[in-house]
């Protein structure tokens, strides 16, 4: 049974991610993917596994937070094999600081075979959800 993210995600939601684990630095996050996210080659387009990393990175970050959010810095993604559905992407905190957290993820799919796998850098920022601190007033240094 999916989590809540915590706080309304409208892009993560109209791609029907579900969260599955938050815990001490490690998240699980499922898609079942719709025919509009598939490529020309009917399977899953790339950005859609991008953006999968991304939300799956950040939601480990911000497991070992209390009520921290977190701010994509950089991502590094690697394509390894056509994705197909449905897919399972599992985030772990490697290392963090007061202010960044430092991410890994791998997505798999139906069979449990790796498709992809990213790294990413995220600034920790304070407040999440209903409790966040307005765009004009998140700290850019």
């Amino acid at each position: 049974m999916p989590i809540p993210f915590g706080t309304s995600i409208p892009f993560i939601e109209l791609l029907g991610c579900e969260l599955q684990v938050f815990e001490n630095g490690r998240s699980e996050i499922t898609l079942a993917p719709k025919p509009e996210h598939l490529n020309a080659f009917a399977v899953v387009h790339g950005g859609v596994l991008m953006t999968l990393h991304d939300v799956t990175m950040a939601a480990a970050a911000r497991s070992a937070t209390d009520g921290l959010g977190a701010i994509t810095i950089e991502m590094k993604t690697s394509f390894m094999r056509a994705a197909k559905a449905p897919l399972r992407a599992e985030g772990r905190l490697i290392h963090r600081t007061k202010s960044m957290a430092f991410t890994e993820a791998t997505i798999f799919d139906a069979e449990g075979v790796a498709c992809s796998h990213a790294t990413g850098t995220f600034k920790y920022v304070p407040g999440w959800g209903a409790h966040a601190a307005p765009v004009s007033q998140v700290p850019t240094d």
